[in-house]
C-alpha cells in the first residue's frame, strides 16, 4: 500500500513515513558543530549536538507532570478529612495504600525514604504514561501553530508529549534508582561485604586456592547481573510505551487512508486506548515494584544471598 499523505500547516503533503518520523522526533535544543545554539531542524541535526543537547518537550512535560503530582497530593494532604472524603481524596488515599502495601510486603527493613520514593515513582510514571491517551495530533499541532507564529517552519517543530517514550527519561530514572542501590548495598553491607557479594557467588569452595580461582569467574557472572538492573528497568518502560505510541500513530494514519478505513480506525483506537489504560498502570506498577525489590536486595546480607 502506498504512503498515505497528510497535509502540513503550509499545505505541504507528508507521506506516512514522514508523518511517523515527525511524531517520533523530539524538540531538541543544543549546540551545533559550528558553535551556535538552537533547535534541531531534524533528527540528524539533533545527533550532531552531542551529550549536552536537551529534549525540551520531554523535559518540559516530565517536570510539569511532576509539579501536577506534587500539587495534587499537597492539596489533598492539606484538606484531608475523616468525614466524607472527596473523590480526589479517595483516589490519593488508594494510591498511597496501594504503594504502602507493596512496600510492607517486599521491603522488611527500616528506611523512611523507600515508601515516598515508591509513591513518587508510581504516580509520576503513571502520569507520564497517561499522556499517551491524548489525541495524537492535538498538542503537536498546537506547538506547530505557536512555532509558525514565531516564524519557524512547522516541519521543524517537533513535539513529543509522552516523556516515557524517551529513553533519556526512563534510563535517567533507572540510573537514579541504581545509584541508590549501590549506595545502600555499600552502606548496609560495607565495602568488603559488597565486594564479597560480587566475587564469592555463585561458585564457592572451602578450599582458599579454589575459591581464589573462582573470584574472577564469579565477578564476570555477577557484574552483568548488577548492571542489567537499571538497563532492564529503563528499557522495559521505554519499549512498552514507545510501541504503544507507534500503534496510536499508525491508527491516526488510517484516518487519512480513505472513508473505508476511517470507521475501522475509530474502532481500533477505542479498543487500543482501553487496553492501553491497563498498560499505563502496569508499567508504572512494574517500575515501582522492581525499585522496591532492588532496594530490598541491597539490604540483604551475604547470609541471605
Amino acid at each position: 500500500m502506498s504512503d498515505v499523505e497528510h497535509v502540513s500547516e503550509h499545505g505541504e503533503a507528508l507521506t506516512s513515513s514522514q508523518y511517523i518520523q515527525h511524531h517520533l522526533t523530539n524538540l531538541t535544543y543544543g549546540q551545533f558543530p559550528d558553535g551556535h545554539w538552537g533547535f534541531a531542524a531534524n533528527a540528524a541535526e539533533a545527533k550532531t549536538m552531542g551529550f549536552w543537547a536537551i529534549n525540551v518537550d520531554t523535559m518540559g512535560w516530565s517536570l510539569f507532570l511532576g509539579l501536577v503530582f506534587f500539587l495534587i497530593f499537597r492539596s489533598v494532604a492539606k484538606k484531608v478529612t475523616s468525614d466524607t472524603p472527596t473523590g480526589l481524596q479517595n483516589v490519593v488515599e488508594s494510591a498511597v495504600e496501594f504503594v504502602e502495601g507493596n512496600v510492607k510486603s517486599m521491603f522488611p527493613y527500616q528506611n523512611k525514604m523507600v515508601a515516598p520514593m515508591a509513591l513518587t515513582i508510581f504516580v509520576w510514571v503513571f502520569f507520564m504514561n497517561a499522556m499517551d491517551l491524548l489525541a495524537i495530533d492535538l498538542l503537536p499541532t498546537i506547538a506547530q501553530k505557536i512555532g509558525g507564529a514565531m516564524g519557524a517552519n512547522p516541519h521543524e517543530v517537533f513535539f513529543k508529549v509522552v516523556p516515557s517514550t524517551d529513553p533519556n527519561i526512563t534510563l535517567g530514572m533507572a540510573m537514579c534508582v541504581f545509584a541508590l542501590i549501590l549506595w545502600y548495598s555499600i552502606t548496609q553491607k560495607g565495602p568488603l561485604g559488597f565486594l564479597k557479594e560480587l566475587t564469592l557467588h555463585p561458585f564457592s569452595s572451602s578450599n582458599p586456592i579454589v575459591q581464589a580461582l573462582f573470584i574472577p569467574v564469579n565477578f564476570v557472572l555477577e557484574l552483568p547481573t548488577l548492571i542489567s538492573k537499571p538497563v532492564s528497568l529503563g528499557l522495559r518502560l521505554f519499549g512498552n510505551l514507545y510501541a504503544g505510541e507507534i500503534i496510536f500513530i499508525l491508527v491516526a494514519i488510517m484516518y487519512g487512508a480513505g472513508v473505508l478505513f476511517a470507521p475501522l480506525a475509530g474502532l481500533i483506537q477505542v479498543v487500543w486506548a482501553l487496553f492501553h489504560i491497563l498498560i499505563i498502570f502496569l508499567q508504572a506498577m512494574i517500575f515501582m515494584v522492581l525499585t522496591i525489590v532492588y532496594m530490598s536486595l541491597s539490604y540483604q546480607t551475604e547470609e541471605h544471598h
